[in-house]
């Protein structure tokens, strides 16, 4: 999947996640703000690193604000980011 422009999904609400993708030349880079960055900070970019893997996004900026989001929401977030990001709607829907 090839990022080709700037997206985002999410809120800053409690519980939840910003996630903003832009394109990127090569690699995929990380930013991250959140109130438990010290203690999950390194689960929370693992997750989008994993969800970015399994899309086959190789190349991204990401620009996180976590308020709290549980690993299904940073997933859920991150995966409707990047679909709009690289302006495709062939979701790969499970039972």
């Amino acid at each position: 999947m090839k990022i080709v422009k700037a997206a985002q999904a999410g809120t800053v609400e409690s519980s939840d996640i910003v996630v903003k993708i832009e394109p990127k030349d090569e690699g995929i880079g990380i930013e991250l703000t959140s109130s438990v960055k010290q203690q999950y900070g390194k689960r929370i970019e693992e997750v989008i690193r994993e969800t970015l893997n399994e899309l086959g996004v190789t190349a991204a900026h990401v620009v996180a604000v976590d308020k709290g989001a549980l690993d299904c929401t940073v997933r859920a977030r991150t995966q409707a980011a990047a679909y709009r990001a690289a302006e495709s709607t062939d979701y790969p829907w499970k039972n």
